[in-house]
């Protein structure tokens, strides 16, 4: 085989390598944006996943192997220029709605995780992916991706020690004390900078709040212990895997009794992650002028397929889903347009697991201004439903609305699938039918199965 064929066989497996003209101080200084956008959840993920049980330095690592991963196949295989990592509002419901809330243990979330991964990996080969999600209306989607944005920010007030927990009222506001005015600095920070434009603002609020936290540590160490606030026990530290990794569980799904759990939960990693993933790489392409006559994204299916491997490798090391962050959108600003972009995340990714005890000595109330900011991004979805067609605009409010009042991203996502077929099936049966609307299958098997759901208590 000649120097030339080999050349051609590299470049169809791995398109980056065929890339022409490209700037590669401007691939890189776009990586180095996203990163620094989207480097928060090297801080967050560990934060919230460790509140299962699950070990924090070890969670580092993960996170962190996880995201260069996703970003390494995006970069070689899709060339293109998004950034992955474990996903904002799915690492919530694997902690909060998944373990703690049913009290399935962190083996079997992974196991979901993992199974999602499959699945999807199988959607896109089948090339079916692309079909379900024309099959669930756009007003759901965008009420799922405000809802998820309600209830991460809910779980940072809670976090930040501002919201907390009243026997009268459910909830009430806290006293404030260290914890709290350093949360509100902190989303003071990331809004004012993020509006001046500035990069990495969300990760320089952390790092500022951080630093306000450590202070006080420093001069008051047994106090600060009392609020969670501890100093790092040291700057560079490799934290092993071997406490999360490989920890995928079969056993639980074989148990009569909990197979309908888990898929309960597993449709709902599946809802949410694709949604989120085709949303994101549409709305980053569109940004950047990057799709195609059609509208289409390019190498769409390569890019699909690498989230989906993402996802399952990630499981396999011990975290929640991977998948593309919009924090991408940054990097593409920057002028980044292909695979050398998202290669440089995943390369400045594995540099940062190798300081994991700052990441673990990171306290609580300077990663919530980070949840508090990120629920008022995905918040903004909101503003493309539908609320003057009521039979749209009301099951979008009541999913928006259940999330963060029922403590469970699934549990709102099933209320608001059930209200709309039920509220669109009803409008049928008493409107004229040229005015009925159409409800698709997918739709009214999920609600179906929501209902038995219900009648079972399962």
């Amino acid at each position: 085989m000649s120097q030339k064929q080999q050349t051609s066989m590299l470049a169809k497996l791995f398109p980056v390598f065929g890339q022409q003209n490209v700037n590669m101080k401007t691939e890189l200084l776009a990586g180095l944006t996203t990163f620094l956008t989207m480097a928060y959840i090297i801080a967050v993920n560990p934060s919230i996943l460790s509140e299962t049980g699950m070990d924090a330095g070890a969670l580092v690592t993960a996170t962190c192997l996880g995201a260069a991963v996703g970003c390494f196949l995006m970069g070689f295989v899709a060339n293109l220029p998004f950034g992955l990592a474990p996903a904002m509002g799915l690492n919530a419901f694997f902690a909060f709605s998944v373990v703690l809330g049913m009290g399935i243990p962190w083996e079997v979330a992974l196991t979901a995780v993992f199974c999602e991964g499959i699945i999807f990996i199988l959607l896109t080969i089948c090339k079916v992916r692309e079909a379900v999600v024309q099959a669930i209306p756009h007003n759901m989607k965008f009420a799922v991706t405000a809802g998820i944005g309600l209830f991460i920010a809910f779980i940072g007030l809670i976090n930040g020690s501002i919201v907390v927990n009243d026997d009268a009222t459910l909830v009430t506001l806290n006293q404030f004390a260290l914890p709290g005015i350093i949360t509100c600095i902190g989303v003071l920070i990331i809004g004012a900078l993020d509006k001046r434009g500035v990069r990495g603002a969300i990760l320089i609020g952390i790092l500022v709040c951080s630093c306000i936290g450590w202070g006080y540590a420093l001069m008051n160490p047994a106090a600060a212990a009392d609020m969670g606030i501890y100093l790092p026990n040291g700057i560079m530290k490799f934290e092993s895997i071997a406490p999360i990794a490989g920890k995928i569980d079969f056993s639980y799904i074989f148990h009569p009794e909990h197979a309908s759990t888990f898929i309960m939960v597993l449709l709902t990693f599946l809802f949410v992650d694709f949604f989120d993933t085709v949303g994101t790489l549409v709305g980053v392409c569109s940004k950047a002028n990057m799709l195609d006559k059609d509208g289409n994204v390019p190498n769409v299916s390569r890019a699909l397929m690498a989230d989906a491997v993402a996802t399952t490798a990630g499981a396999a090391l011990g975290t929640s889903t991977v998948t593309t962050f919009v924090e991408s959108s940054t990097g593409v600003s920057a002028g980044g347009r292909t695979g050398y972009t998202a290669i440089t995340i995943g390369v400045l990714f594995l540099v940062a697991m190798f300081f994991s005890p700052i990441f673990i000595a990171i306290p609580s109330c300077a990663t919530a201004p980070a949840l508090i900011y990120v629920g008022y991004l995905m918040l903004g979805a909101a503003k493309n439903i539908e609320f003057d067609n009521i039979t749209e605009g009301l099951p979008a409010f009541i999913t928006i609305a259940a999330m963060p009042l029922t403590y469970s991203i699934g549990d709102g996502l099933i209320l608001g699938v059930l209200s709309y077929v039920l509220v669109n099936l009803l409008y049928n049966v008493m409107a004229p039918a040229e005015k009925r609307k159409k409800v698709s299958v997918v739709m009214i098997v999920l609600a179906i199965l929501f209902i038995l759901k219900f009648w079972f208590g399962i």
